[in-house]
């Protein structure tokens, strides 16, 4: 088996492991997949006062950035009229800042504002839908992008230009991961594994001093390439078609992602940057993706299926990951 650990390791996280003390569990719906928690029972944990906190601060995202709930603040910039400056809760504006910041960075490869794109082609509330024609996709294509939005990070205020349609589906969940394990550590809860719909965070460590151990995703029906990863203070996001399909649409070119590439996955300190990124490079593809994962110093983990046969490729940053 082979272990990719932390570049730093917090030596604090150490100072009140007791192996005594067990790990407990709780999970949940959302966002139309699941979420999970681990987290030492230490005296004083209320397990049910967790969960409704959990579930609180869960749907308040749901209620800013779902593209499924049509009273959402994302569906109702969505409606906005043309010249619109909408104000952003915190939230929002960190998302929609961090989504600018990656599509900028990967020339438009991850792109927060193709909402009419994935609609276009079935993915979207108004569920599947007949094959595009050029016409359709075209002008989908001109009323999208991240390029048509003004954005004013000290106001914290967003230019709706008129038509587009933000989607957040590929750094939401993660945002969400980096929500709860944020929520945790307020409720005095530092050490913890939290996960909503395959997206993970893991902060401190177990109770016996163990990191956070996770196996990396691999797509089934594919040779096994183990991999482990002790998330300490580290997260980790994979994106792949393997699971809906090619359900990945390009921005770059408005049409589904079919590329080569099963899975990407992409560790970093968020998990929110981690889905950010594994959405990007899965775009990029198997060449241009890892080319500008080692350019930025991305720890990613590529896929390939070449004639029926698994093909892996680390990122020099995950690379110097692995234990000897």
């Amino acid at each position: 088996m082979r272990i990719a650990l932390p570049a730093h390791i917090d030596a604090h996280a150490f100072a009140d492991c007791d192996p005594s003390i067990a790990v407990g569990e709780l999970h949940g719906e959302t966002m139309g997949t699941t979420w999970s928690l681990r987290f030492p029972l230490r005296d004083g944990a209320d397990p049910a006062a967790i969960k409704t906190a959990v579930a609180a601060r869960l749907e308040a995202i749901v209620t800013e950035m779902s593209h499924w709930e049509p009273e959402s603040l994302l569906c109702r910039f969505n409606r906005a009229p043309a010249g619109s400056w909408i104000a952003l809760p915190d939230d929002f504006a960190r998302v929609i800042h961090a989504g600018l910041a990656i599509a900028e960075a990967s020339a438009g490869a991850f792109d927060p504002a193709i909402g009419l794109l994935v609609d276009l082609w079935g993915f979207g509330p108004p569920g599947p839908q007949p094959r595009p024609g050029d016409g359709a996709l075209g002008a989908a294509r001109a009323a999208s992008g991240w390029t048509r939005l003004a954005w004013e990070p000290g106001p914290r205020r967003l230019r709706q230009p008129g038509g587009l349609a933000l989607d957040f589906s590929g750094i939401a969940k993660g945002y969400a991961v980096d929500a709860l394990a944020d929520l945790l550590a307020g409720m005095g809860i530092g050490h913890a594994l939290v996960e909503v719909g395959g997206e993970l965070v893991g902060r401190g460590v177990r109770p016996d001093g163990e990191p956070w151990w996770v196996d990396l995703e691999t797509p089934p029906g594919l040779p096994d390439l183990p991999l482990r990863i002790a998330l300490h203070g580290l997260a980790v996001a994979t994106s792949g078609n393997y699971r809906r399909g090619d359900h990945t649409i390009d921005p770059r070119s408005g049409r589904p992602v079919a590329n080569g590439l099963a899975s990407v996955s992409v560790l970093a300190p968020s998990a929110m940057m981690a889905d950010g990124w594994a959405s990007a490079l899965t775009v990029l593809g198997p060449v241009a993706g890892p080319e500008l994962a080692a350019k930025r110093g991305l720890a990613a983990r590529f896929v390939t299926i070449d004639g029926g046969l698994a093909n892996e490729m680390l990122s020099p940053a995950l690379s110097a990951m692995l234990a000897d």
